[in-house]
């Protein structure tokens, strides 16, 4: 498929005038378009397209609408509603305001063609631009693991399982029954049970901003993806389950210092330290409460796809609202 030259805009000047006019000054897709070069950190995905045959839509008009759809949770066919008549999103996205855009079916053919793999160099990218901006510290980090619901009920699987022979449905027979193959139970405590996956994060703790990510299924134990998402020469804060021998040594080996809060077992306790490290990480745990608790897709690759897209947008959100922009009064 074929894409515009880059940098092209089908815009007349009467209806670039116009959707100037009406998309406001101190709009956040205003700041949100001067946060980041997106042309720049979009240009080498330019590859994913053929030279040959019809033209299509410009991948960075893509990739915007892409950003959008996860910025405010929409599904495909709400953001194809939202691109047709939204004229701060046209705006954003490049569209002029008569020019035909995408149905719901472009959104997961455009998921497919980036891939898991060039979403987390995007993410890499936008974050070295923010890095460059001051908005990373590289001192403190916080780690920590959420709950990704992909079902909430399993019965018809259980009844099959059943049926099939099976005791009872669980971790070892799940992938044989469920539609995602890839998700499993995990359990944060006896009430606080879920299917589904975890989401593990590296928080920056300058103004809470996502370093690193990684999905995993939930019955993987958090401190077996600290390796993943350790920092180097930062100190490290996380909670009690992080509290292990492996985990001292991965810090270790990144040449960081440890704020894991211990257990009360453990009879290095510093009751006094652990509640300043907790008093200290405390500002940022609601980072994991504003990020979105369900899978919109199945399986662990697809979930990882999502993780990275809000991660972006978490990322992008703190930086307009911490970046000082100009507004033109003129």
């Amino acid at each position: 498929m074929k894409i515009e030259t880059a940098g092209v805009k089908l815009f007349t000047s009467t209806e670039e005038e116009i959707i100037e006019k009406i998309v406001r000054e101190d709009h956040a897709f205003r700041k949100l378009s001067k946060a980041v070069d997106f042309e720049k950190t979009v240009f080498p995905y330019r590859k994913l397209y053929s030279d040959m045959g019809a033209e299509g839509i410009n991948i960075t008009k893509g990739f915007k609408a892409l950003l959008i759809q996860f910025w405010e949770d929409y599904s495909d066919r709400e953001m194809e509603k939202v691109l047709e008549e939204n004229v701060a999103v046209k705006w954003f996205c490049g569209f002029s305001l008569l020019e035909k855009t995408p149905d719901h079916s472009y959104f997961g053919k455009l998921r497919k063609r980036i891939g898991t793999e060039n979403i987390a160099d995007i993410f890499n990218a936008v974050n070295q631009e923010l890095r460059i901006k001051g908005l990373f510290g590289d001192v403190f980090k916080f780690i920590d693991a959420s709950a990704i619901v992909t079902k909430t009920a399993l019965w018809e699987e259980r009844d099959k399982a059943i049926k099939d022979g099976e005791e009872k449905l669980n971790n070892a027979n799940v992938k044989n029954y469920a539609a995602d193959k890839d998700a499993r139970w995990g359990a944060k405590s006896k009430t606080n049970i879920w299917f589904g996956y975890k989401r593990h994060h590296s928080v920056d703790m300058r103004f809470g901003l996502i370093d690193k990510l990684a999905v995993t299924a939930a019955n993987v134990l958090d401190f077996q993806v600290l390796s993943e998402i350790c920092p180097r020469n930062c100190m490290v804060f996380t909670d009690k389950l992080y509290d292990i021998k492996k985990s001292y040594s991965i810090l270790k080996a990144n040449n960081c210092h440890s704020g894991i809060i211990m257990k009360n077992s453990n009879k290095m306790k510093n009751r006094d330290l652990d509640r300043w490290r907790s008093k200290t990480r405390m500002p940022f745990e609601g980072n994991f409460s504003k990020l979105r608790k369900r899978a919109k897709f199945r399986s662990e690759v697809k979930v990882l796809f999502q993780c990275f897209s809000e991660a972006i947008c978490h990322n992008l959100k703190k930086a307009i609202s911490v970046l000082p922009f100009e507004i033109n009064t003129v």
